[in-house]
């Protein structure tokens, strides 16, 4: 018995009208998803692509001076991380690591309490909020020559104080004395992404918690800091990405004397000062996977939280 087939009716194997319409349109967006990448991909390779290249091409060479450099290979690495400058490069590496520590320890906590302080309702909370934001607002190179002066030793740190603290003069005082700048620098820029996340937590939630009858400490516990750590964790990290490559604070401040020299200033010094630009480059290179492997480490095992769960998703 025959089947009668609607005129109407694609044959077999044709698309439809309106498929063929929806796979049409879906290329064209595609296509034009390429055309606004590209560009932005070019400028890209252009500003970060071809300098990350020109120092890694340049870091295979050696420095020499009136004659043509040669190909050494992984030699000025080799030098950097075990020969003869090593010394200089892990101390380097382990005074920018103490600067992350402590000074990201206590950006967090002041920020955070800052961004309470800054997202109560009270009278003036502009004003509080503009005068928090002020030392952000100002050039990190005033921020060095300003706590300097404050650091002298006949300055207003040790008169508040009661001490005679040479700040800039021993080690572990002026290691202190580039923490407490930075933290006081940055604070606030940690604090108003901060105020951010705190923005789009609802009050519904806080109240309800209050209902239950828990108190302020609990309800920061178990109601604000778990829906702010994503926006926590965004602010963490670039502060992290941002004190890792530090330089023009402890230039300043104390010209990289008494332990204070961070890769970044160790870089410019064998580049700009020594002319060594094979070497420079080198560690400019060894700076950069340094920072690239701490920040992929950090979105790997602490981003998880920056994700929402997928939904929908098939078991």
């Amino acid at each position: 018995m025959s089947t009668a087939v609607h005129p109407s009716a694609p044959p077999d194997g044709a698309s439809s009208p309106a498929k063929y319409g929806r796979g049409h349109r879906s290329r064209g967006e595609a296509r034009l998803a390429w055309y606004l990448v590209v560009p932005a991909m070019l400028l890209l390779a252009a500003v970060i692509g071809y300098p990350l290249f020109k120092a890694v091409y340049l870091s295979l060479f050696s420095d020499t001076i009136g004659e043509a450099p040669q190909f050494i290979g992984l030699g000025n690495y080799r030098k950097a991380l075990t020969g003869d400058a090593s010394v200089d490069f892990w101390s380097a590496l382990e005074v920018t690591a103490l600067f992350s520590v402590f000074s990201l320890a206590l950006e967090v906590v002041i920020g955070t309490a800052m961004a309470l302080v800054m997202h109560r309702a009270f009278r003036g909370r502009g004003l509080v909020r503009a005068s928090i934001l002020v030392p952000w607002a100002i050039p990190t190179a005033l921020t060095s020559v300003l706590w300097r002066w404050m650091l002298q030793p006949d300055g207003i740190v040790n008169h508040l104080t009661g001490s005679s603290t040479l700040w800039t003069g021993t080690t572990w005082p002026a290691r202190w004395a580039v923490i407490i700048a930075d933290t006081w620098k940055t604070a606030p820029f940690l604090a108003l992404l901060v105020l951010a996340g705190l923005q789009l937590i609802p009050n519904e939630l806080h109240e309800a918690a209050r209902v239950d009858g828990a108190g302020a400490w609990r309800r920061f516990r178990s109601v604000t800091l778990p829906l702010l750590t994503p926006a926590l964790m965004v602010a963490v990290l670039f502060r992290l990405l941002d004190v890792l490559r530090i330089y023009d604070l402890p230039q300043i401040l104390t010209g990289g004397a008494d332990g204070t020299t961070t890769l970044s200033m160790l870089v410019v010094r064998a580049s700009v000062e020594q002319t060594k630009f094979g070497y420079g480059s080198a560690l400019s290179t060894l700076t950069f996977l340094i920072i690239f492997v701490v920040a992929l480490l950090f979105v790997r095992f602490l981003g998880t939280s920056l994700l929402p769960a997928e939904e929908g998703k098939e078991s």
